[in-house]
């Protein structure tokens, strides 16, 4: 039985063929050899709000041949104390794979197991592994293999993104930098837990320079919302405007996984000059996903030449 829990438990040759596939699904949509999801329903139960995930799993599910139950946690038992592991039960008597948008690593870890169908993470607060394979394939879409490459993530340092970005580093080997205030900074133990080439500092200008790619994501997740005035006052400078992308490599890409508050981890200007990038990175999540789903069924894609 085949999920996609985390980056760190993925095999490199299995985020290969997901990005491979990745890269036909995209040039075939609208016009797919085969649609393996027919028959099948998937059900997508969100603890979090979403607006990119919720739509490019909906549509990647139904173009892919597949039925769809959007499953707000707060309207089934979950949200009145049912435990995980008996809606799990529940579910795997029913549908056909489980999108799972939650907040704990092991709710989602507890679902896949007692569930024994297709399980996707679709967001916890210690991996959104369906994001960082969209931004590998975004970068390798406009600048080729990305191994070798320089990555800087500003930012919250401890958070999902950055979480999964140190796995993605020591998976598809580049080199990962980490600029972040020392509060939120990965600990010494997940640095050496993700492996790779990763270097974690306070200094946004050293970080930057010489990057290939420039990486934000918002100062506050959610959850955090209580610690909002603490953290944009601690994270104040560790923005992604001109001058920094000044000091990267010349042509090198600015990311954002959305959604974005301008003025804050990026600013307007920096912002709509790289949104061409940033909405593209966006759109391949239904790309990435579809490729995803085909992974876990098993369905091989028809690779264009």
């Amino acid at each position: 039985m085949k999920h996609l829990l985390s980056i760190e438990a993925l095999a490199r040759a299995d985020m290969d063929q997901i990005l491979a596939d990745a890269v036909s699904l995209k040039k075939q949509r609208g016009h797919h050899a085969n649609q393996p999801l027919v028959g099948q329903t998937w059900a997508m139960i969100f603890s979090k709000s979403s607006t990119r995930t919720r739509v490019s799993f909906e549509v990647g599910i139904r173009e892919l041949g597949g039925g769809v139950i959007f499953l707000p946690s707060s309207e089934l038992q979950l949200g009145r104390g049912e435990p995980i592991k008996d809606t799990a039960r529940v579910m795997g008597r029913m549908v056909h794979g489980v999108v799972f948008r939650t907040f704990a690593q092991s709710d989602v870890e507890e679902f896949a197991h007692y569930a024994a169908i297709p399980t996707i993470n679709a967001l916890t607060d210690h991996e959104h592994p369906c994001q960082i394979l969209t931004d590998i394939f975004s970068f390798q879409e406009k600048r080729g293999p990305i191994q070798g490459k320089v990555v800087t993530f500003i930012g919250d340092g401890a958070g999902n993104m950055a979480n999964s970005w140190m796995f993605a580093a020591g998976k598809a080997s580049f080199e990962l930098r980490i600029a972040s205030p020392k509060a939120f900074q990965p600990s010494a133990d997940m640095v050496k837990r993700a492996g790779g080439r990763i270097v974690v500092t306070e200094d946004v200008k050293a970080a930057a320079t010489g990057a290939d790619l420039l990486y934000t994501d918002v100062w506050v997740s959610m959850g955090k919302e209580v610690e909002s005035a603490s953290r944009i006052q601690q994270m104040n400078g560790y923005q992604i405007n001109a001058g920094v992308v000044a000091l990267a490599r010349p042509g090198a890409l600015v990311m954002h996984c959305l959604p974005a508050y301008r003025g804050k981890e990026i600013d307007e200007a920096t912002f709509e000059a790289n949104a061409q990038t940033i909405f593209d990175e966006s759109e391949n999540r239904l790309h990435v996903q579809k490729a995803i789903l085909c992974w876990l069924v098993g369905s091989s894609v028809k690779r264009e030449t």
